[in-house]
């Protein structure tokens, strides 16, 4: 080789190297705002009408893509002479986040799911300058196929339009858009032939659509209503125009293989594969049964499917399909895996020609005994590089990307989990989360193409999502203790300092869970069915818990006209009384083994009929804990009794026992006001009644006796009838003071 030819190879391959790290993945660039610069920028404007009223017309706004030159959002703002911030971005949603960020660190301000702090200075506070934020992320996602159920299985527009508003506000420009697609699955079933019953066979009911949609399980919770898909598709309509409409790509549903059992009746020869039971379910509902993707059928229902969706819904390239998730593969051979990813993506192209597929990379996780590098590397491989991107969905606390070489080249992104089954109770992983995303970029040949939030559902925590979505606009981790004590400025609109001494407490202890591999499901006694074998550890000091409860409460008398305060109040002191639950289940055992039934009587008297009563009336107090609220929006999505009663039926199982026979109990636990009275407190009287039976009669307790009572008590809380209230009920304030009298000393007394 002469000197010069190679010069020109280092040449090429430095180029290379430079195309490679800064316009990563040219597969990926038709992903980007169908809609107009003028349609984001109007968007923008009426999400401030919702937000601020009046006071919108004091913001200027201009959406002009050509301002971001490498697809990466960017957003200006300035003052203008007149007081008034003009703000001009690459998209609507790179707008609306300068905005919210102007909103946040200027005026203080702040928008959550439990309530909005708007006390907007008059005039707006001048900018000296350009203000600049702009992302080293491409995407920005959001959403994880289970929240559909967990979290926006009964949503109206209205609360649709609010989450969108929010989407905006923080930053996410790849949204997961998965309504109504059951009533495109319908017309696609009848087409091949399949008839009614075969079809209400198949689907779940609304609250478990998740993994009906999956393959985990169907026909439980059924069948879904006409009415059902008529209104959900004509919601899904409406979101996805709005969505669009900020300039957003919303990530659409593809095929995975799994099918109706008449499938079977129209084509016995397909090359079908009956799966094993999921979690705890038998075949009557689960064992699902999926379709070979190498079998020509495949291709048929997948293209099918796909035509429906694109001509429906439109496209934006993007679909998303999770092949076995939580179900094995029938073979672990590379090559099978291979073609199973080819063919699945040759559905997609087939109708797409521009398709990339949305991956979750949920299935090396949770079968990492399977999933070993040869395989992981088979399945992504069958997908040209760049046309398929994997969610990395666990990366705070499993990030899977730093074993697998960054997903073997194909593009990824970072993803915070956070929080399983939609359960209460404060949770964070801030310090894993602050420094990820970083050390992501920074991997060697990192393939990241963007950063994440897939919780299994919302609506808690709030910190957490808003500390996420700001880590994607960052250059480099935030100093916690100080972001922390902003945060409770802005979100109370107060400056005084107990508050923010109560955050930064709350930061370096429950909100910053540094246990290995911890998973998030709300462990704690309270919500599980009793018994002597429960999980009673905790990741952090119970003592800092109650600092912060005392701080938060001393500040209490001038801040109780706050939404968001009264919301972390009730969400504090319902942590305290989780954690004294705990102490109280640990003597009950205790006072049993040791057969002194006085001091049973006395400790279990406590929790049954004042402790868990006062969490009751404390929940029941906020609009944002209430049970009524959940069922009446599944009773409001009905068309007559008849629905109106299975709404009511998938939505009090959903929260308990998860399945006919509690099958998956307590996985999606909510401490709400009235649940906590008639179902939680139920449990846990009877547990008491039954152990004060046992050392009466000296007979010894039975876990299998209890359990069968325990799931009648169960049971009669899914099908009692009884209405809850939707408003709440009792002064906040005075329930939890009452609540801090009583138990703080004894709170302190369990520390030494």
């Amino acid at each position: 080789m002469s000197h010069r030819s190679g010069h020109t190879l280092v040449l090429v391959v430095v180029f290379c190297l430079f195309v490679t790290a800064f316009c990563k993945f040219p597969t990926l660039d038709h992903l980007k705002p169908k809609v107009s610069d003028k349609t984001q920028g109007r968007a923008v404007v009426e999400l401030l009408k919702r937000l601020l009223g009046n006071r919108s017309t004091e913001f200027i706004v201009s959406v002009n893509r050509s301002l971001s030159n490498d697809s990466l959002d960017v957003c200006e703002l300035r003052s203008t002479r007149n007081d008034k911030i003009y703000a001009t971005g690459s998209s609507g949603v790179a707008v609306a986040t300068g905005i919210y960020n102007y909103l946040k660190y200027f005026c203080n301000c702040h928008v959550s799911w439990s309530g909005d702090q708007l006390n907007v200075p008059r005039p707006l506070p001048r900018l000296t300058g350009v203000l600049r934020i702009n992302t080293q992320h491409r995407f920005r996602y959001y959403q994880n196929v289970c929240t559909f159920s967990y979290s926006s299985v009964w949503w109206d527009w209205p609360r649709w339009e609010r989450e969108i508003d929010w989407m905006a506000l923080n930053g996410i420009n790849l949204p997961l858009a998965f309504t109504g697609q059951e009533a495109l699955w319908q017309e696609v079933y009848r087409a091949l032939g399949l008839n009614q019953t075969e079809i209400e066979e198949f689907f779940s009911g609304p609250a478990f659509l998740a993994w009906n949609r999956m393959g985990n399980l169907f026909k439980f919770g059924g069948p879904l209503p006409q009415s059902w898909h008529v209104n959900q598709l004509f919601l899904q309509l409406k979101i996805l125009e709005r969505m669009r409409s900020f300039g957003m790509i919303p990530v659409l549903p593809a095929f995975s293989g799994n099918i109706p059992v008449g499938i079977l009746r129209l084509f016995p020869e397909a090359n079908v594969t009956r799966l094993g039971p999921w979690a705890h379910f038998n075949c009557s509902y689960s064992c699902s049964y999926v379709l070979d993707p190498r079998d020509p059928l495949f291709l048929r229902i997948g293209s099918l499917f796909l035509s429906q969706v694109v001509k429906q819904f439109g496209t934006d390239h993007i679909y998303n399909t999770d092949t076995f998730n939580e179900m094995t593969p029938p073979s672990s051979d590379p090559t099978y895996l291979s073609a199973v990813s080819r063919s699945v993506f040759a559905s997609m192209t087939a109708v797409d020609p521009r398709a990339i597929w949305l991956m979750q990379g949920w299935l090396f996780f949770s079968d990492a005994a399977f999933w070993k590098p040869a395989q992981i590397q088979a399945l992504l491989h069958g997908v040209p590089l760049g046309r398929m991107i994997v969610l990395d969905l666990f990366a705070e606390t499993e990030p899977i990307f730093s074993y697998t070489e960054s997903f073997y080249g194909q593009p990824f992104i970072w993803c915070m989990l956070q929080n399983f089954g939609g359960n209460s109770g404060l949770f964070g992983t801030v310090e894993s989360m602050n420094s990820g995303p970083f050390k992501a970029l920074q991997f060697p040949n990192s393939t990241l193409v963007g950063l994440g939030m897939t919780p299994e559902g919302i609506e808690q925590n709030p910190v957490m999502y808003e500390l996420m979505s700001e880590l994607a606009w960052r250059k480099q981790p935030v100093n916690l203790s100080k972001w922390v004590s902003l945060y409770a400025i802005r979100r109370y609109g107060s400056t005084q300092d107990s508050l923010t001494a109560a955050w930064r407490l709350l930061f370096a202890s429950v909100y910053n869970c540094t246990v290995p591999h911890y998973k998030n499901h709300n462990h704690s006694p309270l919500v599980h069915r009793p018994s002597f074998h429960m999980n009673a550890e905790r990741w952090y000091d119970p003592a800092d818990l109650y600092k912060a409860w005392k701080l938060i409460l001393e500040a209490a008398p001038s801040l109780t006209s706050k939404e968001t305060f009264r919301y972390d109040l009730v969400d504090v002191t319902r942590q305290v009384l989780q954690v004294l639950t705990t102490y109280f289940y640990q003597d009950i055992a205790d006072a049993f083994k040791n057969q002194k039934l006085p001091e049973l009587l006395t400790v279990g008297g406590v929790l049954v009929y004042d402790l868990l009563p006062e969490l009751n009336r404390l929940l029941s107090s906020d609009r944002n804990f209430l049970l009524g609220t959940w069922l009446e929006r599944a009773r409001s999505s009905a068309l007559d009794e008849k629905e109106a009663q299975l709404y009511d039926m998938n939505a009090r199982n959903q929260l308990t026992l998860w399945g006919p026979s509690g099958e998956i109990v307590d996985y999606a636990s909510k401490e709400w006001g009235g649940l906590m009275e008639d179902y939680y407190a139920q449990r846990w009287g009877l547990f008491v009644e039954t152990l004060v039976e046992c050392l009466d009669t000296g007979r010894p307790y039975k876990q299998d006796t209890f359990n069968q009572a325990v799931f009648q008590v169960e049971k009669g809380f899914i099908y009692n009838g009884r209405k809850y209230p939707t408003t709440p009920q009792g002064d906040t304030y005075e329930i939890a003071r009452r609540i801090f009298l009583k138990y703080y000393p004894q709170a302190l007394k369990r520390l030494k």
